[in-house]
């Protein structure tokens, strides 16, 4: 893939799950790989009742939710290469997902993204 500078956060993220669904033979834990909907404009009512139904603020974009000798599950915020700025909310949800157990972190690109879920998935014997 390309790296073009300038993408948006959901080009990005289309891109990272475009990686993962090419290479599921290489690492078949990407089958488990998923986007958690936070982001988006909404009126009012929509955002009260998704509220209302768990919906949190600053939850991280992608989860890979399969355990390592070290963690419990991976956690990224996906920022676009450049422009990608993490909000209070999004660094306290990092830093409380690193407190449980979790790898929790910022990725800028799709690339870093990439190479944050191979390392991952090389610490140590997964349970």
């Amino acid at each position: 893939m390309t790296r073009i500078i300038g993408t948006s956060e959901a080009e990005e993220q289309t891109a990272l799950f475009r990686w993962a669904a090419y290479n599921r033979a290489k690492y078949p834990e990407l089958e488990l790989l998923y986007h958690i909907p936070n982001e988006g404009q909404r009126s009012k009512v929509t955002g009260a009742r998704l509220r209302e139904q768990g919906l949190k603020r600053g939850v991280p974009d992608i989860c890979l939710p399969v355990p390592t000798v070290r963690y419990t599950s991976l956690y990224i915020e996906l920022k676009r290469r450049k422009g990608g700025k993490t909000t209070d909310a999004q660094k306290g949800w990092i830093e409380a997902l690193n407190r449980v157990g979790c790898r929790a972190v910022v990725c800028h690109g799709w690339d870093e993204a990439r190479e944050e879920i191979e390392r991952y998935l090389g610490y140590g014997r997964r349970i």
